[in-house]
């Protein structure tokens, strides 16, 4: 006979979804009630709220998906892209071939910008790109890159966007909460995030935001948007302001409590200072790492403070590392994805994840077990590396 599923109590440091505040999941526990229900719509209203102060931005096209971070990248697409329509793609890691797909399967065509995995979008590739072909609808490109650890320079690349007449179309899936996204600032046209990355929020919702002129591209369309849920003029009904909504689907209700308390729990601690936060804690665990001997991918200038992709330290079994982790602490960090397979973990400082705790964790955990397998590292440093920068 099968029991209740009591899953174990982890310490969640890899790509996500990150840890959960327990307030977050407290807030899941109340009871449901009516997706129309007056009080639901007016807890939906402070949703939206919060959702525009954190993407900085008064765009009114700003809510949630009732579906996870991939969800949102396709309410981009599906709503933007027609048949014919050439975008710019860039690709630096697995998810820019994720957006190339769906272009391609709205029957867009994919420019393709090819970078480096671990490194950011480079500027000149994109105007030689804009250079070479007339009348591109939109550039699309991932802001921090999950899969390496980067972070390409949305503020310039939103800016050729907009001097060639197209649309910016953003990943922010992994950056929203833990560095800056300035969409109104940058002038980002649509963007997406999920809940389970820097907000502390269990997987299954994706914010995302239109600008107006994106909102006046998917009303101008010549074809109807080809999702009936993820189409922006039918959801606004549900998601419009005011009292009166029209019924689109049945909202997961206790998900977006939990959106909701983590939204109030951002607030309260600061947008800016959460910025602060994740760089203080990633300052810390890379000098504990270095100390340790273990280097990084991606280029301090380009990287991530919320997601750390180091190199596994030479004749180390990346696999054999991350179970003991798993196992002896009931610590998860990351494998790496595509051609990084093998090659190194990535170390996630997202949200209630991100505290010193964790960081020191961290560090003594995989010291002592690269120790117990005879890799080649310092053993004795890491900690005292790591404090010294919590003590500025």
């Amino acid at each position: 006979m099968t029991t209740t599923f009591h899953p174990p109590v982890r310490t969640l440091m890899g790509p996500g979804p990150s840890d959960v505040s327990p307030r977050v999941l407290s807030a899941m526990a109340r009871p449901t009630i009516g997706h129309l229900d007056p009080e639901f719509i007016r807890m939906m209203d402070e949703v939206k709220t919060m959702l525009k102060n954190l993407f900085k931005t008064e765009n009114e096209l700003t809510m949630p998906v009732s579906a996870p971070g991939s969800a949102g990248m396709e309410a981009c697409f599906v709503n933007l892209v027609e048949p014919g329509d050439k975008v710019i793609v860039c690709q630096n890691g697995v998810f820019g071939g994720r957006m190339k797909e769906n272009v391609e399967r709205f029957g867009g065509e994919a420019i393709m910008v090819q970078d480096e995995w671990g490194t950011a979008v480079d500027l000149e590739k994109v105007k030689a790109a804009f250079a070479a072909n007339e009348n591109v609808k939109a550039l699309a490109f991932v802001h921090a890159e999950t899969s390496t650890g980067v972070r390409s320079d949305a503020k310039a690349l939103c800016e050729l966007a907009h001097a060639n007449g197209a649309l910016a179309i953003v990943d922010a899936v992994t950056s929203l909460g833990g560095i800056e996204v300035d969409v109104d600032g940058w002038g980002i046209d649509a963007i997406y995030s999920g809940t389970q990355k820097c907000l502390s929020c269990p997987p299954g919702i994706s914010p995302v935001s239109f600008s107006q002129k994106a909102v006046e591209a998917v009303q101008n369309r010549k074809t109807p948007v080809p999702s009936w849920f993820l189409d922006k003029n039918l959801v606004m009904g549900y998601w419009g302001g005011g009292g009166k909504r029209a019924y689109h689907h049945t909202a997961p209700v206790n998900s977006l409590y939990a959106l909701h308390e983590a939204l109030v729990i951002l607030e309260e601690e600061g947008l800016e200072n959460a910025w602060a936060r994740h760089q203080k804690l990633h300052l810390a665990l890379r000098a504990g790492l270095e100390a340790m001997g273990i280097s990084f991918l991606v280029d301090e200038e380009s990287r991530l403070p919320q997601l750390n992709s180091v190199v596994i330290p030479e004749g180390v079994d990346d696999a054999a590392v991350r179970t003991a982790l798993l196992q002896n602490y009931s610590l998860e960090i990351g494998a790496g994805l595509g051609a990084l397979a093998g090659k190194v973990w990535r170390i996630g400082l997202m949200g209630s994840a991100c505290t010193q705790r964790n960081v020191m964790l961290c560090l003594d955990a995989l010291e002592n077990t690269l120790a117990s397998m005879n890799a080649p590292i310092k053993v004795g440093v890491a900690a005292q590396a790591a404090m010294a920068v919590l003590a500025e």
